[in-house]
């Protein structure tokens, strides 16, 4: 069979998932472990990143049948390869965050549409319609460089959310503050989103007074511009100066299509089609029960087009079966957003 042959079958089969993908989100069912499997077996066969660390590690995937057998690629692939799972035009790249000098992730995607949706369902699904809310965005870091999937993201809920009081800041608070006062004028409640440092930032000028209808959400990340903080260190400081105990927070990053969302006491809800299991931290291929700490893995059922199974660099914990928290991250890896909380 030729290369071209090949070439085509995979990009039909990717067709024919995407498909079904969409089902599953229409449904908004249990998570498909049937679909995990086959998207697995795909992958396992196109992505040629993936077939090659598989083979490495000498796994035969027509002989996993389970989730608990698959092997998940860890996340440093996606700055040192093109992790695509079949041959494709990139329809856009979204690219990470980090300090100055250091390598970044990349994650190619076919058609950037899946990401706009995916990335609006699962906001609205957790906050209701993104026409509720004014949205006030602190994303300085993000803002200041090319190809961050959560910029991408915020527009997508602004756009949607139609008020014009919305916006990105950079590092305007005052301005930011205006258009909290034209929003609260109006009766509109009003989403604060920012990377920590810059919501700390505004936390310590003490001039903004929040309503209790209105949320925090910090998205995580330092960058470098202050010490990493615990997560209830961090809330309570956020809650103090802007006066509001509604701090929530965001988990999502660039090799990941999907987000999950905290609304309080750092416990974090998935989608139908993601799913969170904890790895032993000694034993990558042993999986703890609920409730013990460990390495996350993240199966995210969009990622189609690179890789579902992720192995992260961030320690948590799960309890129960769409709910995890996030307690910090394995020594010397990258600091990076989003979330970055360390223990």
């Amino acid at each position: 069979m030729s290369v071209n042959t090949l070439s085509h079958d995979a990009a039909l089969m990717a067709q024919q998932l995407h498909q079904a993908f969409a089902k599953i989100r229409a449904v908004k069912t249990n998570f498909d472990e049937a679909f995990a499997l086959q998207l697995f077996h795909f992958q396992a066969e196109n992505n040629s990143v993936y077939k090659s660390y598989l083979k490495a590690l000498k796994r035969e995937a027509l002989q996993i049948k389970q989730l608990e057998d698959i092997p998940y690629l860890p996340i440093s692939f996606f700055k040192s390869h093109a992790v695509k799972s079949w041959d494709f035009e990139a329809g856009a790249v979204f690219s990470s965050s980090g300090t100055t000098g250091m390598e970044r992730s990349q994650h190619f995607l076919h058609q950037i549409a899946l990401y706009e949706q995916v990335s609006v369902e699962l906001f609205e699904a957790a906050y209701g319609p993104a026409s509720d809310w004014v949205i006030l965005a602190l994303l300085p870091a993000y803002l200041e460089r090319e190809g961050s999937s959560l910029i991408h993201m915020v527009d997508q809920l602004m756009k949607k959310s139609g008020h014009i009081e919305s916006g990105f800041f950079l590092y305007d608070t005052i301005r930011l503050q205006q258009h909290y006062a034209l929003a609260k004028k109006a009766g509109k409640k009003v989403l604060l989103l920012g990377v920590s440092f810059a919501l700390l930032d505004l936390a310590e000028e003490k001039t903004l007074q929040l309503e209790q209808e209105d949320v925090v959400m910090e998205t995580g990340g330092m960058k470098g511009r202050r010490k990493e903080l615990i997560r209830e260190e961090l809330h309570a400081l956020l809650a103090e100066g802007l006066r509001t105990n509604q701090i929530h927070s965001e988990y999502g990053m660039t090799e990941m299509l999907s987000q999950a969302y905290s609304q309080g006491a750092g416990m974090y809800q998935t989608a139908p089609w993601m799913k969170i299991m904890i790895r032993d931290i000694n034993d990558p291929f042993r999986y703890l029960e609920d409730g013990r700490t460990g390495g996350i893995n993240i199966i995210d059922l969009a990622n189609i087009d690179s890789c579902a199974f992720i192995q992260t660099q961030d320690l948590g914990r799960k309890s129960l079966e769409n709910s995890f928290e996030i307690l910090g991250r394995f020594d010397n890896s990258d600091l990076r957003g989003c979330n970055l909380l360390v223990l």
